[in-house]
């Protein structure tokens, strides 16, 4: 059997020097900045296979999530990954951010099936499974996520896909409780809110998202209405949210129901419990010990 693209990329990484995966670079500064003496690679590109009745497919890490989006999109199917403009689907699960229609989709975790990666050794390693069923064995795809590339360099990753929605519609309203806003509405993809003005995103049957604004008192809104996120993500407790008003540290768009908060000035850091650290600590030694991965990021 001759050489594969794979076994190729994994021959690039190779197993001395540090490195770094490159994709879209559209969150390459999340984490920390990487040192400058590492080599950076990209994955290889490219939708390997779309089993369009298990809604599944296999794609190389490079692809862009658009690019994944418009291919799949053909059968009526999408993924749950966000696609900001130049984004890889390795990139996009490296850095482990989902987007703003987690509350109704997911976090980007929940879409991994299977991740295909090269090892601090310069191997070719599987983890997971290409089915939506249990696989026994460490949920070595979830690991990753959010890994930031310092546990190895994700090659290939099998995707849950998911019907695209018949219709999607964001919503405004002056003056409502977003958080019992987001408990009665059904499925509601998305619910931001910023202490004075609320956005909603349903997705499902025109009829029934049509219905759901109405008797909620939405206003229907096209993309121009939606709030400029600012540029710092916070990652909060979601009842943490209800006190942003008085918190004192400015403006901010709130992603109700997940936690995430966009604000113009940075979160400060926490305290990281030590058990915490020990364990991090020992899984990075474990699948990197020589810290040639990524090294400079932190987790």
């Amino acid at each position: 059997m001759g050489v594969t693209v794979l076994d190729a990329f994994a021959e690039e990484v190779g197993a001395e020097g540090p490195i770094v995966a490159v994709g879209g670079r559209t969150q390459f500064g999340v984490g920390g900045a990487v040192d400058p003496s590492a080599r950076e690679v990209r994955a290889p590109s490219g939708i390997v296979e779309h089993v369009v009745a298990e809604m599944t497919a296999r794609v190389r890490a490079g692809t862009t999530v658009a690019e994944l989006d418009d291919a799949l999109g053909l059968h009526g199917q999408c993924v749950a990954l966000p696609a900001w403009e130049g984004a890889t689907v390795g990139g996009v699960l490296a850095v482990g951010h989902s987007g703003l229609r987690r509350l109704g989709w997911g976090p980007v975790r929940d879409a991994v099936l299977e991740v295909r990666y090269v090892s601090a050794e310069g191997r070719l390693v599987k983890g997971g499974g290409p089915t939506v069923k249990n696989v026994s064995g460490y949920d070595l795809p979830r690991l990753f996520v959010g890994s930031l590339g310092t546990l190895g360099v994700i090659a290939e990753v099998v995707l849950r896909t998911r019907p695209v929605p018949p219709c999607e519609q964001w919503f405004m309203a002056d003056g409502v409780d977003p958080f019992e806003l987001a408990r009665r509405l059904y499925r509601v993809a998305s619910v931001l809110w910023d202490g004075t003005t609320t956005w909603a995103l349903l997705d499902g049957h025109p009829a029934d998202v049509a219905e759901q604004g109405r008797v909620s008192g939405l206003r229907e809104v096209d993309a121009t209405m939606l709030p400029v996120l600012p540029a710092h993500r916070w990652s909060l407790a979601p009842s943490e949210v209800r006190g942003l008003r008085d918190d004192g540290n400015g403006p901010f768009v709130a992603e109700v129901g997940v936690g995430v908060v966009h604000r113009t000035v940075a979160q400060p850091l926490r305290a990281v419990d030590p058990a915490v650290a020990a364990l991090s600590a020992r899984v990075k030694a474990a699948f990197d010990p020589t810290g040639r991965l990524s090294p400079g990021r932190l987790r």
